[in-house]
């Protein structure tokens, strides 16, 4: 018998942030514009039948709307609670003894447990060797190979070129793995596979609606792969896992026809590219990003205590360490333009009150 849990639980354990409600939360990457106004609407007009029957086995009102804004056939749309989960879902039908999970990092931090949970060995691959070569991330003959693009924390696009030949290693491979394209945050990149992989066989891409759709609270993700790859995904995904009101938020969101979100992507670029000169000003300029979002080194060189000060003046960031380049980070949510003079306030008044060397 195999005891529970699982030998290999000992390692993981429950995702648990330490936040406390603080007046300005910067710390999530989600649509400090809030939601969008048509997904709103759908919430608001729910009947009786949206929250007491079952919804639809595999989503197929919003897999009918992905496929219609993308040009591509609804077969090629998977579902799920977020892009999280999707991307899970992709671990568990790919894992199986030995089966190992190459990522280029640092990347989202979800990533290694995922692989973990799924009985997968994490394989990193520091990103610049990854973008040196492509090909570093196929050695051990991984399962899956995972890219997230825009990357979190970074902020990172990795070059279309450079898409191309990581897609072309992996259908040469002897064991063609599972290439997983994390598209979280190409809303603000304005740049996607995502037509493409409906053609390809072995790729995945996977989106959410927790970022530029603002329906973070809801937990929506889809991805997009060919027939094949999806049928398999949508075996671990299992039936009824994403709610009606969500996916039918969702959808309304994704058509966007008012043009809220199209609005709200341009103001974010806009005040990403302001917010990044005025950090520069300050002597803090941080990494280019193509996301909604910017990771600036930790001013004292901690980024535990720049948090904690930063959030005893009320303000939440998100603090990483052992980033290339800049050591420890803090990354900032992109929002309305008087969220970052808030967010600017506070970062002067904890850098003035340290003294020297901030």
């Amino acid at each position: 018998m195999t005891p529970f849990p699982r030998a290999d639980y000992g390692e993981l354990r429950r995702y648990e942030p330490g936040r406390r409600p603080v007046a300005l939360d910067l710390s999530d990457n989600t649509n400090l514009w809030g939601a969008h106004p048509a997904g709103l609407e759908r919430i608001r007009s729910a009947t009786i039948d949206d929250v007491a029957r079952y919804p639809e086995l595999y989503a197929d009102g919003l897999r009918a709307t992905v496929a219609e804004h993308f040009g591509i056939a609804p077969e090629c749309v998977t579902t799920g609670a977020g892009s999280d989960d999707v991307i899970d879902c992709a671990f568990r039908a790919a894992s199986g003894p030995g089966a190992c999970v190459a990522f280029a990092a640092p990347t989202f931090s979800m990533i290694e447990p995922f692989a973990r949970m799924n009985g997968m060995s994490p394989r990193p691959v520091p990103w610049a060797e990854a973008l040196d070569d492509p090909g570093r991330l196929l050695r051990d003959d991984p399962s899956v190979v995972y890219v997230c693009r825009p990357n979190n924390p970074t902020g990172q696009m990795a070059p279309a070129g450079w898409v191309d030949d990581l897609i072309a290693a992996c259908a040469d491979a002897a064991s063609p793995p599972l290439l997983v394209m994390d598209e979280a945050y190409a809303d603000f990149a304005r740049e996607t596979l995502l037509p493409r992989a409906a053609e390809l066989t072995n790729v995945l891409v996977a989106r959410t609606a927790s970022k530029a759709y603002g329906l973070a609270g809801l937990r929506c993700g889809f991805g997009v792969g060919s027939a094949e790859v999806v049928l398999e995904v949508d075996k671990a995904r299992g039936p009824y896992k994403l709610g009606r009101l969500a996916a039918e938020a969702a959808a309304a969101a994704l058509r966007d026809e008012d043009g809220w979100m199209a609005a709200v992507i341009a103001e974010t670029l806009t005040n990403r590219d302001r917010l990044a000169a005025a950090l520069a000003e300050r002597g803090l300029e941080p990494l280019e990003s193509r996301a909604n979002f910017l990771l600036l080194a930790a001013p004292s060189g901690s980024a535990h205590e720049d948090t904690v000060a930063l959030r005893a003046a009320g303000v939440a960031v998100r603090p990483f360490t052992g980033i290339p380049e800049i050591g420890e980070g803090l990354r900032v949510t992109v929002g309305p333009w008087p969220m970052m003079e808030t967010f600017l306030a506070a970062l002067d008044h904890v850098r003035s009150t340290v003294g020297p060397g901030r």
